[in-house]
């Protein structure tokens, strides 16, 4: 039974303002962080509109309108400017970014790779990364400290290498992850040139910069795809290295018999690279955070690793039970993806309100999470919410931290299996203590991450 203090435990986040930020103010706080545009009524309101310099904008929270937007007319609302021109950089000819057609396309050929099977095949790679960071931190000297944050990245980066490449990425693993982080930080800032519709082929700050990383990442990625292909060809038609690589490269279309491109590859590669080991990352590191606020809920993740640790792989993580519900209450509380956006193609109406065409629909899975009129304690951290006996009263549409709908992420399933092992081996092995006066604030770009890191100390436990 969990304390009235470990129920109450409200982790960091900004306040609520009580009134809406003036066009000026709004344009700080997006710069600075879009978390902190969000006033109160937001977090009580179904559906809020306000008015943008180019366009109405509303902000959809209510289950059913979104139900709406991203499943029963998904047609109508296609991706906006703001998200097409941040998606754009190395990612327009992947799946997260296409539409249409070339999306269907793409869906069908990606579907198999990402099945339940397939996924499952990757638990001893995964456990491999996750045995490896434990033996690292183990040959740490006694109580070292590490920035969490900055080794979930490693981890889950070396996680997508091993599985999607078998041998790895190559060449210098610690300059890709530095491009990755700087990649991250130019793409994620929304200014007043997004915010007028100024077209994308206008540069924004730090272009430049971005530039010079997508070219590092493409150089990197085609050298590795051209290797493959030379392998491939010289093999026999079922022979070649186990990995995701080798499942787009010879993937079919079901309906067609055709295959993804190279320039397709390449993006969809470098999609699962930036958008799934950060993601993953994030939800690592607040994961292990609000363990080491709550011991009660840290020891039943401890209690459940030791013993499903101890058994046969298979299924393992259908069986972190406890660990997996951490997890989902983590992506509540901080979803990777913190707010989305479309743009609306024709006219429609959302409950009782008239859209009109070129309007642009938000939905944040950061203010739906914590919505007052859909979650109880809703700035609580409180896993006990996705335990099975629970989760079936959260509404459908009420929670959507990989999104709804078709365009729900293929790669949900990879994430949620990596990031349950790779937190049950740490904390099996680890207690992880937030450093003394340590500052940690959630800070939105593209994902949502720690603003300045989570330094930890590692102290190891008894042997098992």
């Amino acid at each position: 039974m969990l304390h009235r203090r470990e129920l109450d435990y409200c982790p960091p986040a900004p306040r609520p303002s009580p009134a809406r930020p003036g066009f000026v103010e709004l344009l700080i706080k997006l710069r600075r962080n879009p978390l902190e545009c969000w006033s109160a009524d937001f977090f009580q309101e179904p559906i809020a509109k306000l008015r943008l310099p180019f366009a109405d904008a509303f902000l959809v929270h209510d289950p059913q309108a979104i139900k709406r937007v991203l499943m029963d007319n998904s047609r109508n609302y296609q991706k906006d400017t703001i998200q097409r021109r941040i998606l754009s950089s190395g990612l327009s000819d992947g799946l997260l970014s296409v539409e249409g057609e070339r999306w269907e396309l793409q869906r069908r050929i990606l579907a198999p790779v990402f099945a339940r099977r397939t996924v499952n095949s990757f638990t001893k790679a995964m456990l491999s990364a996750a045995n490896g960071l434990a033996a690292r931190w183990t040959s740490l000297e006694p109580g070292a400290t590490v920035d969490v944050a900055a080794e979930m990245t490693l981890v889950t980066l070396n996680v997508l290498a091993v599985t999607i490449f078998s041998g790895g990425i190559g060449g210098d693993f610690d300059e890709f992850r530095v491009a990755m982080n700087a990649y991250f930080s130019v793409i994620g800032r929304i200014g007043m040139l997004d915010l007028f519709g100024v077209p994308k082929f206008v540069p924004r700050p730090g272009y430049r910069r971005l530039r010079h990383t997508m070219a590092y990442f493409e150089a990197v990625i085609d050298t590795i795809i051209h290797a493959r292909y030379q392998r491939l060809a010289a093999l026999a038609t079922h022979d070649g290295p186990d990995d995701l690589l080798t499942l787009l490269l010879r993937s079919l279309d079901p309906s067609t018999g055709r295959q993804l491109s190279p320039t397709e590859v390449r993006s969809n590669i470098l999609t699962f690279l930036s958008a799934g080991h950060e993601t993953t990352a994030n939800t690592l590191a607040w994961s292990i955070f609000l363990l080491s606020q709550v011991p009660e809920w840290r020891s039943l993740v401890v209690e459940e690793a030791q013993r499903e640790l101890s058994n046969p792989r298979d299924d393992l993580a259908d069986r972190l039970i406890v660990t997996k519900a951490v997890i989902e209450e983590t992506l509540r509380l901080y979803p990777p993806i913190a707010a989305l956006s479309r743009a609306a193609v024709d006219a429609d109406v959302l409950g009782e309100i008239p859209v009109k065409p070129r309007s642009l629909i938000v939905i944040a899975p950061y203010v739906l999470h914590r919505h007052r009129g859909l979650w109880s304690r809703p700035d609580a951290f409180d896993p006990s919410r996705f335990l099975p006996e629970a989760r079936g009263r959260i509404p459908r549409f009420a929670y959507m931290p990989f999104g709804v709908g078709p365009r729900t992420c293929i790669g949900s399933s990879f994430a949620l299996q990596e990031a349950a092992i790779v937190l049950a081996v740490l904390t099996r092995h680890f207690e992880m203590q937030l450093l003394p006066h340590s500052e940690v604030w959630p800070l939105q770009r593209i994902t949502l991450r720690p603003a300045k890191g989570l330094p930890m100390r590692l102290i190891q436990r008894r042997a098992l």
